[in-house]
């Protein structure tokens, strides 16, 4: 976006661990947040009751936070009477607005659009790589040094017509679709929130959850973490899937009964390929550390690296709309934080 006179730069403080500030903001991403809003980056909030942090909070007309911002209680805002908005550069922010924050009126956006970007990149590599058996074709041609029959190895393997399970059309859940269209894949959706010509427009065809359960070769998780979602494949759930299958979680461990899906894994009769565990992180004993059938990664899904200048910019951009009056592209609402992530 460009910069011109008309846009107000409000007074802003970052509230965030300091080296999430330091892997968030390169040079030109600082120089951009000195044009929309009127800031000291070296101040950098982690603890909204630390005395020298006082004098910036009172003035504080918006509050840019990231990853390690602290509860927004009511004792807090009290400490920013002066606070109108708060820009979080990051997705959910469920860890740090209260109840507080809506009670009083502010306004809070979100980069979420940014950072599920790359957690459907993520999905949908995972789920291309399991229907192609890459992890088996890789330990057998390293065990075997290159003498195997590929043809017998990976007989049955292959994207071709596959069945792929979409748990939740969140943000995620809805890029992973889109990027699936290209591939020979049949996509099922269950969500109870979609409605059949939402699901038909989606270009997926809408099940519930057990009938997706039993089709799909493979199930991918994209659905909030509530109480209503706890452990949503328990033993009985993971049960119904069949021999062979891949479960694919990059949205919240607890939707998983743990020892249930572990049960299966040690048997070898399900695949996994799993971001995110209940506990996280696992006991060192865990036998999904070691198991060829299991790929498991300590929740890189999301923004890392490079992109989170995306998210960076995303949250510069929300500050920029902000400083011109105008609405916010990815405005969170209280009522759908008690189902989203």
């Amino acid at each position: 976006m460009t910069t011109p006179s008309s846009l107000r730069r409000p007074r802003t403080v970052l509230a965030m661990e300091p080296r999430v500030r330091d892997a968030l903001f390169d040079a030109a991403a600082l120089d951009r947040l000195a044009a929309v809003a009127e800031t000291d980056p070296a101040v950098v909030v982690a603890d909204f009751a630390a005395a020298e942090h006082a004098s910036a909070l009172a003035g504080a007309e918006a509050l840019l936070t990231g990853w390690g911002c602290p509860p927004l209680t009511a004792a807090a805002l009290e400490r920013m009477p002066r606070l109108r908005t708060v820009v979080h550069a990051a997705g959910s922010v469920k860890h740090h607005v209260t109840d507080a924050c809506w009670e009083r009126g502010l306004t809070v956006a979100s980069a979420a659009a940014a950072n599920a970007l790359p957690v459907a990149e993520y999905t949908v590599a995972a789920i291309l790589f399991t229907g192609k058996r890459v992890l088996d074709a890789q330990r057998a041609y390293r065990e075997r040094r290159g003498r195997l029959d590929p043809l017998a190895l990976l007989a049955g393997a292959g994207n071709y017509r596959r069945t792929v399970g979409v748990v939740g059309a969140s943000r995620i859940g809805r890029r992973v679709i889109e990027l699936l269209r290209p591939f020979d894949l049949l996509v099922l959706l269950h969500d109870p929130y979609v409605t059949e010509g939402e699901a038909a427009r989606l270009g997926v065809r809408p099940v519930p959850l057990d009938e997706l359960a039993r089709s799909s070769d493979v199930v991918t998780l994209h659905a909030p973490e509530l109480p209503a979602t706890r452990h949503l494949f328990d033993r009985a759930r993971l049960a119904l899937l069949p021999d062979g299958a891949t479960l694919v979680n990059t949205a919240r461990g607890s939707l998983v009964d743990t020892g249930a899906l572990t049960a299966e894994l040690v048997s070898g009769r399900l695949n996994a390929v799993l971001d995110v565990t209940e506990p996280e992180v696992l006991p060192a004993g865990s036998p999904l550390y070691d198991l060829p059938n299991v790929l498991l990664t300590p929740h890189v899904a999301g923004s890392l690296g490079n992109e989170l200048g995306r998210m960076a910019h995303a949250a510069l951009d929300e500050l920029e709309r902000y400083g011109r009056g105008l609405p916010f592209a990815g405005l969170v609402r209280a009522e759908e934080l008690s189902r989203s992530a």
